[in-house]
């Protein structure tokens, strides 16, 4: 029984090394190549190889070291093989900040000031008292209900919308799109990628936001039509977006959005996973694994999340 880290982040893979010596000294851990890979049971990785049943035939679990899995493409990895997302205690924190900051300068027109800088002109724009601002969330797991809980105390009228109807303080909920999107002046997409949501942000749900809606995505990059985004930023149907993350990434350097003046990009830094905060997510899992627990993090393999 081994461990096998596999990832191009050599010092991050050090302190995971020094974490299980600490943790699970009877547990080898290999990074990069292990000696013997039929002895591989756990695979800690971002992507995993195409011939994963024959690189470890021996194989139970992966640990993704992101808290999605979408990078992995789970139809090759054999159905008795767990799939486990990164659960890290700092990362709901960290989208709290985030967003709560991405949202704030959508809402005071931060974009529109970037713009009329680099013009040298001073021109001050409209105001909107928070109050009248209604706010929507796309997705309500445990990110999503961190963000609305840090969305809260500055009077935003809050909304969101999942495929089960959930009951949040404060929050209207939404199972119908269309309702939940003619209600929504600032978009978040903190969905999940799945065949499901691939390419959802696209023209037709742009078409069904107030004219002048703002677009903070924060989820992956092929939930967007990134041409109908430029294409409703251009026609006024949105004012602006905040991304965080595209398709590819680095996006190319001639694409479009880069020097578009109404928005904002970051390169995919909403959360980054804390590399002893990963390795004890991992050790946990291991532990319950072998305990015959439950694995924080389990993937639903039919839902891709």
């Amino acid at each position: 029984m081994a461990v096998l880290y596999l990832s191009s982040d050599s010092r991050r893979g050090e302190i995971f090394a020094e974490s299980f010596a600490r943790a699970l000294p009877d547990l080898p851990f290999h990074i990069g190549s292990a000696p013997d890979p039929a002895a591989v049971e756990f695979l800690v990785a971002w992507t995993a190889p195409a011939d994963l049943g024959q690189a470890y035939p021996n194989l139970r679990v992966i640990f993704s070291v992101g808290a999605g899995v979408d990078q992995l493409d789970l139809a090759t990895v054999p159905p008795q093989v767990l799939v486990v997302r990164m659960l890290e205690p700092g990362i709901p924190q960290q989208m709290r900040e985030f967003v709560a900051l991405a949202t704030l300068a959508l809402h005071r027109d931060l974009p529109l000031y970037i713009s009329r800088q680099r013009q040298a002109l001073w021109q001050p724009g409209e105001s909107r008292p928070a109050a009248e601002r209604r706010v929507g969330v796309m997705g309500l797991g445990q990110l999503g209900q961190a963000v609305l809980d840090a969305l809260a105390p500055f009077g935003f009228q809050l909304g969101g919308w999942s495929r089960s109807l959930r009951s949040l303080p404060g929050v209207e909920s939404f199972t119908e799109l269309p309702a939940f999107l003619s209600r929504t002046d600032i978009l978040i997409c903190l969905l999940p990628l799945t065949p499901e949501t691939r390419g959802i942000l696209d023209a037709g749900l742009f078409a069904g936001l107030p004219p002048g809606a703002g677009l903070v995505h924060v989820g992956r990059g092929g939930h967007l039509d990134q041409q109908a985004l430029l294409a409703a930023l251009d026609s006024g149907r949105l004012s602006a977006a905040w991304l965080d993350v595209t398709d590819p990434e680095p996006l190319p350097r001639e694409h479009p959005l880069w020097a578009h003046p109404r928005v904002v990009i970051t390169p995919h830094v909403a959360t980054r996973v804390g590399a002893a905060e990963g390795a004890a997510h991992v050790i946990a899992g291991i532990r319950a694994y072998r305990a015959g627990r439950s694995i924080p993090g389990l993937v639903d393999r039919a839902r891709g999340y």
